[in-house]
């Protein structure tokens, strides 16, 4: 804790010093003491830096560059989680915790929507307010979704995944997570500088003029795209060059390929949305005039800039989604996974084709002519991999043997939602229809269905799928099931219904609609409050769980994969002696068949 309380400690004081630069400056030159764009430019980044030097970059890393000795004394116990540690697996559940932390935090934003909504004219909030809600409620939503399964899951289990020690670059590894406490503190204090009516997307020209929330927002979003750059390029040089004597790319784990997929997308476009939103501050704070069509700018190449990242983000928490599904399926099915290397072509071709589809976006924004059926015929292909690896998923469950424990009812319930979301995402693809529903609930229930449909119930599946692993815990298994049925039931019927409502005209991102759809809306909210109850269940089953569940064997779901073939949770090194991957990691039904094996006979056992 000691070091938690000198980073913040020294992130104020490089604020401090940041923001008495700038008066001085502009005190010496004749001008108003205080702007808020500069302070905050100039504050931002000394406190940024005085903040990860404090919590641990000088101690473990910058001092070496001064030919000093590094002090790391890596603490023990609960105060590792508060500290600059570089275990992947304490890495790990610093994310998993943060981002649930920010899941609930977000779903409770979204209650306040759904309350705001109760009435055609609003209920709770003004205009500006419910945009400041609705854009950090979709934020913090979209950063759950990336960073829980890249940062949380794949940093727990990735390394025991390939049967590696660590991640290629610890350091980097911490310093990718000790950066996201800077934007949660942004995003929360964006409330107390007027709050940013622009949405989660900050489209200009209003993103450039309106209140001075929108400008920490956008520091916020720059600060979470260098953690996922760093994340993403230690993810592919570990999965590289740290595989197990044995593991060929022809035996790595079906979610370790995922990660690689989404790791690769992560550090080749992230950099546009960092792009988008340096523009868009040198337009606020400096007078550039890069959307400032009055001064020659354009505003639509902010959306071309944004959605360049933006359409493959979604793939960057997806894919990884997917991968966690298709573990599972397999896993318990007790079938060899179906069409393995087809869902890895899969998920290489969503990475190619996902930088040349931005503009399915734009369909209505004033593109060319010339433009469209180019767009809406790539947007269509890339269905083509995307349906590799459902059907991949399919296979794998026909004439298994069903396992249906809490991890694979979400397992499957990600598979329904998914369909549900992709076959609706055909219709925004395509140019006529997208230009009818574009802007409307349609486009919410979709991304809903694609996003917690998919990606959520892949973390809930993983949640209850690795917990075993990473608290040496089994969860209730009733209230497992309780929380699955509860939050499917509660979702689909919140979600579709908003099919509806946007195909009778409500727009999204709007406080209020026609009054003819009140009585939907108000189903829908009711069903929305029901949803946001089924994690009440979830949290009372991890928390007990947590401190009072049955202590869990190694490998509890009898599983093939390294990550069970260790103690749970697993200890400081990993694996006690080196493993040696000799067989596919899905050979259920294989006779003879082995996953790895050992240089000799690890504690409980020896191959599996």
């Amino acid at each position: 804790m000691s070091a938690l309380i000198r980073a913040i400690a020294w992130g104020v004081v490089g604020s401090v010093l940041g923001a008495a630069a700038v008066v001085i400056v502009r005190a010496a030159t004749g001008q108003d003491l205080l702007d808020f764009g500069q302070v905050t430019l100039a504050a931002y980044p000394l406190g940024l830096a005085g903040w990860l030097l404090g919590i641990g970059v000088w101690d473990q890393w910058a001092r070496e560059w001064f030919g000093l000795p590094l002090r790391h004394v890596p603490p023990h116990g609960w105060r590792r989680y508060f500290a600059f540690t570089q275990d992947h697996k304490v890495i790990g559940i610093q994310y998993l915790v943060t981002f649930t932390v920010l899941l609930l935090l977000a779903g409770l934003f979204a209650m306040l929507i759904r309350i705001q909504l109760l009435r055609p004219s609003g209920a709770l909030l003004d205009m500006n307010q419910y945009n400041t809600v609705m854009g950090w409620h979709g934020i913090v939503m979209i950063a759950v979704a990336v960073a829980m399964v890249m940062g949380g899951f794949a940093n727990f289990v990735v390394p025991l995944l390939i049967g590696a020690r660590d991640v290629a670059f610890p350091r980097v590894n911490a310093l990718s997570y000790w950066l996201v406490p800077p934007v949660a503190v942004l995003l929360l204090l964006a409330f107390l500088a007027g709050g940013w009516d622009s949405g989660w997307t900050a489209y200009p020209p209003l993103a450039t003029v309106n209140a001075d929330g929108q400008l920490l927002f956008n520091l916020a979003i720059v600060t979470f795209g260098l953690s996922s750059i760093l994340g993403g390029l230690n993810f592919i040089v570990t999965i590289a060059t740290l595989r197990a004597p044995g593991m060929t790319w022809g035996r790595v784990p079906i979610f370790v390929w995922s990660v690689l997929a989404a790791s690769l997308l992560s550090f080749t476009v992230t950099q546009f949305l960092a792009a988008a939103m340096i523009m868009e501050i040198l337009d606020r704070v400096a007078g550039a005039s890069f959307f400032n069509a009055a001064q020659g700018g354009a505003p639509l190449l902010y959306q071309h800039v944004f959605w360049f990242y933006s359409h493959p983000a979604v793939y960057i928490m997806v894919l990884p989604g997917m991968g966690i599904v298709l573990e599972i399926l397999s896993h318990f099915s007790r079938k060899p996974l179906f069409a393995y290397r087809v869902a890895v072509a899969g998920f290489l071709g969503i990475v190619a084709l996902s930088g040349i589809v931005w503009a399915h976006h734009l369909f209505v924004a004033g593109i060319g002519d010339e433009m469209l059926l180019p767009f809406m015929i790539t947007t269509e292909l890339i269905s083509i991999p995307t349906g590799l690896v459902f059907l991949s998923a399919l296979g794998t469950i026909w004439l298994g043997k069903l396992w249906l424990r809490t991890p694979m009812l979400f397992a499957l319930g990600f598979v329904f939602n998914f369909l549900i979301g992709g076959l609706t995402g055909i219709t925004l693809a395509d140019v006529p229809t997208d230009m009818d529903l574009n802007n409307t609930y349609w486009v919410v229930a979709h991304f809903h269905y694609t996003i917690m449909g998919g990606e959520v119930f892949a973390i809930m599946a993983a949640l209850y799928y690795w917990f075993p692993k990473i608290t040496g815990r089994m969860f209730n298994e009733t209230l497992g099931k309780i929380h699955f049925w509860w939050m499917f039931l509660a979702f689909n019927a919140t979600f579709l219904l908003m099919f509806w409502v946007g195909l009778n005209g409500m727009n999204r991102r709007i406080a209020s609609y026609p009054p003819e759809l009140t009585g939907a809306n108000q189903v829908v909210s009711a069903f929305s409050f029901a949803l946001g109850a089924s994690f009440l269940v979830f949290i009372v089953n991890l928390v007990w769980s947590w401190a009072r569940g049955p202590r869990a064997a190694a490998d509890p779901w009898h599983a093939r994969t390294l990550e069970w073939q260790v103690p749970s949770p697993p200890p400081e090194e990993n694996f006690p002696r080196a493993p040696e991957v000799i067989g596919h990691p899905y050979d259920y039904g294989v006779t003879g068949a082995a996953h790895a094996a050992f240089a000799a006979p690890a504690e409980g056992g020896g191959t599996r």
